[in-house]
């Protein structure tokens, strides 16, 4: 039997003694583990009988020493960092388009209609025609285009088919129209797309006679003169039409016109307002502008040319002479036709308008991408 010094204390504690009989098989089962304490920490449990103060546990990853936590710190850092940049490219939440969307359609829709206006107020304008006082030339349902910008290029010419405003051209009662500015006009026109406002009494007639011009019925061979020449009109005039059955003479006043339907035995023209301030003719400002097509019916498809028997060179002359004529007036004024047109449908200057508006539309709106994309490259780049 080992003998042990007096006063020195046991080494129970020591798990590294060979020469002890046996062993706690808990502390097996730690050393197979690997030690989670210290020595000096279970020399104190066993022979102090105090318990030890609780330490950290150690991980997996503890076990890494400090290189292994920075490589893991920079493995997720780069993946926030990528995951940060996903997020931002990340397209946007359904809820989000569909305001884009509706924003850009109410956005296309208002650029739409301010083109419509425009187009209809300052550039072209479909008429309908209700009356057969132009026929053949215009048969009752065409539709006409009148170019309203035309005459700011040029002047009226003789034989152009015009589109005119006919208060207070030949109703002594009625003021003459005045002219509008730019924004009266476009607000005016807008008002009248939709059927509100005054229109006005829209006619139409060809024009026979400029200011200065002296016009007249009937020669021998019964057709209107124009200072002295006579007018050929066989190729828009009504089939087996006189020229007319009135007899008349008249110097144009400045600054007005003499007007003539082609379908001469049924139209209120000129001729039957002869005791109307200016003669009959109508003011060169109460035109709105020149019928240059029929687009529809498509049957009825067609150009609006200016006659040949308007292109004389002697027209022109001012000096020849005029046959004498007498005025007479026409039993049957109630029963003529004045061809007054009602504005057609919205729908023409509404689909140019969108017409013209899609493809602004989509311009902005790819500009306004390629903007995003940049800065959003920007943004990337200082990251």
């Amino acid at each position: 039997m080992r003998g042990v010094t007096p006063g020195a204390e046991p080494d129970a504690g020591s798990d590294n003694d060979a020469d002890s009989p046996s062993r706690d098989p808990n502390q097996a089962a730690v050393s197979a583990a690997g030690p989670s304490t210290t020595g000096a920490e279970t020399a104190g449990q066993a022979g102090d009988g105090v318990p030890p103060e609780a330490g950290p546990t150690v991980g997996p990853d503890d076990a890494k020493g400090p290189a292994g936590q920075e490589a893991a710190s920079g493995s997720a850092g780069s993946a926030g960092s990528a995951g940060s940049r996903t997020a931002r490219r990340k397209p946007p939440a359904r809820r989000n388009r569909g305001a884009r969307f509706l924003r850009e359609l109410v956005i296309l829709i208002a650029i739409a209609l301010v083109i419509a206006v425009v187009i209809k107020t300052y550039a072209i304008q479909a008429f309908f025609i209700p009356s057969g006082s132009m026929e053949n030339t215009l048969e009752i349902n065409d539709r006409v285009l009148v170019n309203k910008i035309v005459y700011d290029t040029r002047s009226i010419h003789r034989g152009d088919i015009v589109v005119f405003n006919g208060d207070g051209s030949w109703d002594p009662g009625t003021p003459l129209p005045a002219n509008s500015n730019f924004v009266q006009k476009f607000f005016s026109g807008f008002a009248s797309m939709f059927g509100f406002g005054h229109p006005g009494d829209i006619l139409i007639k060809r024009v026979i006679g400029l200011p200065g011009d002296t016009v007249a019925c009937c020669d021998a061979q019964g057709r209107v003169t124009v200072n002295g020449i006579p007018l050929n009109e066989q190729s828009y005039l009504y089939p087996d039409d006189a020229p007319s059955e009135q007899r008349f003479k008249i110097v144009v006043p400045p600054s007005r016109l003499w007007v003539m339907g082609d379908n001469r035995s049924i139209s209120d023209d000129s001729r039957d307002h002869e005791g109307d301030p200016g003669g009959g003719t109508i003011p060169e400002n109460a035109v709105i502008g020149r019928a240059f097509v029929i687009i529809w019916p498509p049957s009825r498809w067609r150009i609006l040319p200016i006659p040949a028997t308007f292109e004389q060179p002697k027209l022109n002359s001012s000096s020849a002479a005029a046959p004498a004529g007498t005025t007479a007036g026409n039993a049957a004024t109630a029963a003529l036709l004045s061809a007054r047109l009602e504005p057609s449908s919205p729908a023409l200057p509404l689909s140019l308008g969108f017409a013209v508006a899609i493809p602004v539309g989509w311009l902005q709106r790819r500009v306004r991408r390629r903007a995003a994309r940049h800065r959003a490259a920007k943004r990337d780049a200082r990251t």
